[in-house]
């Protein structure tokens, strides 16, 4: 393995292991704001004990989010020096708000685990509230900074170095918004699902639980509508990268020619040396369509590029069709569980919605993996589209794979612990049955 491979290795276990984190961080407040509120309206004890549970979790996953954070953070000046000499003054605004968030998140959550009996419950709610809104900024601020690689603004070149640098329209440049609503509405969607997918299962075997019942409605209010807005966003970013990433784009639908009236294809395997793409399905005048919203568009192909400006072409388009087919498979159960609402169905009466949401509990965090992958490879051999290569940003220093072996094993672990403390929160919930509630007023704080 080279030394450059090791880095992108690394590199990728780092993020994709953090990104999990990231993501609930995000989207677990919301649900635990979502519990409380609703304790505090109905009197409810299992909203309350959702809502002590899910803090709980969160305080878990933002512990072990904070320790691969800042391992990526280190990362990023270890392994690629190059990149931090050059880019360091333009994306270290975001970076600098990010961690302004990041203490802001962690100072209400220390306030909202342990000032259940010590701050009036309107005060505590409140909490909660900045808990959720200053985890979805930290996020914000890092998917920015992000958007700045894929098309860097806010400075002039001379001499190969940044000069006249402008770090606010570096940190809204052209791609953020695209970008951050798409990351933003992907956490929501897959954090809802992934906990609602967890109490789906457990009431094919206990249908009258009422604490599962309970957070499955709280997750689906989340997750649900997030997931119907995911395409929406995601055709956005995707108009974005036709202007800006044209090459990721062809990539991306693996076209190899320049085409008016350009074809969606579903599916397929790039072939390289044919220049084709075998056994997909093409949806005629989609691509051109859903790129420029004209489907007499003309798309750039691969071949309109220089060869070593290719991104790994079978990857990128690999990890894009599974991120759309996985995206439209919760937008579809998404308006399923909406259709049985708005009918006022009991929806854990239907099995196999249950067994539908049940299944998609992994499939939101997968979709946020592939799409990582898309944007990350498909900016290849790029680390800053147009300016830096890759291979000019990495660390000289020798010997990479014995690091990456060692951080691939430590997330190993820390993922096992993870997994076995939530584990035991979720298998000690209460088992009581829907038909006998306990209601309990919220509690006023002290005097």
């Amino acid at each position: 393995m080279s030394d450059l491979l090791a880095a992108r290795s690394q590199m990728a276990v780092s993020l994709g292991f953090h990104i999990i984190f990231a993501v609930v961080g995000i989207g677990m407040p919301v649900l635990m704001v979502i519990a409380e509120r609703r304790w505090q309206k109905t009197g409810d004890a299992i909203h309350l004990d959702l809502a002590k549970r899910w803090a709980k979790g969160t305080a878990i996953l933002f512990a072990v989010g904070a320790v691969s954070g800042t391992v990526l953070s280190f990362e990023l000046g270890l392994l690629w020096p190059q990149f931090m000499a050059l880019a360091g003054g333009i994306v270290g605004m975001p970076f600098s708000l990010e961690g302004f968030a990041f203490f802001t998140e962690a100072i209400f959550l220390g306030i909202y685990l342990y000032g259940w009996d010590r701050i009036s419950p309107k005060a505590h709610l409140w909490a909660g509230i900045a808990v959720a809104v200053s985890g979805a900024a930290s996020g914000i601020f890092v998917v920015m900074a992000n958007s700045w690689m894929n098309s860097p603004t806010g400075f002039e070149m001379v001499g190969g170095r940044p000069v006249n640098v402008d770090p606010i329209a570096a940190m809204l440049n052209p791609m953020a918004f695209q970008q951050t609503l798409h990351m933003t509405i992907a956490a929501y969607a897959a954090t809802g699902f992934a906990v609602a997918g967890i109490h789906a299962f457990l009431l094919l075997f206990d249908r009258t639980n009422a604490f599962h019942r309970r957070a499955l409605t709280a997750a689906l209010v989340l997750g649900a509508p997030a997931a119907v807005l995911q395409p929406i966003s995601g055709d956005i970013s995707a108009r974005s990268v036709a202007a800006r990433q044209p090459v990721k784009l062809a990539a991306m639908e693996s076209l190899f020619e320049t085409t008016a009236s350009a074809p969606l294809t579903i599916g397929g395997f790039p072939d390289l040396r044919a220049g084709e793409t075998r056994y997909a399905i093409k949806i005629p005048y989609g691509l051109s369509l859903l790129a420029f919203h004209d489907p007499h568009a003309v798309v750039k192909g691969l071949n309109e590029f220089p060869r070593e400006d290719w991104p790994n072409v079978p990857i990128v388009h690999t990890a894009f069709q599974l991120m759309v087919g996985l995206g439209t498979y919760l937008a579809l159960v998404s308006l399923w569980v909406g259709w049985v609402a708005l009918r006022r169905r009991d929806l854990t009466s239907n099995r196999w919605l249950l067994r539908a949401v049940a299944f998609g509990a992994p499939l939101g965090f997968i979709a946020i993996e592939a799409g990582w992958t898309v944007t990350e490879v498909g900016r290849q051999p790029w680390i800053i589209t147009g300016v830096l290569r890759t291979a000019d940003a990495v660390t000289p220093m020798p010997g990479l794979v014995v690091p990456f072996l060692l951080f691939t094993v430590l997330y190993c672990f820390l993922g096992g612990i993870v997994a076995w403390l939530l584990y035991h929160q979720i298998i000690r919930s209460p088992r009581s049955s829907e038909w006998s509630r306990v209601y309990s007023p919220p509690v006023l704080h002290r005097a």
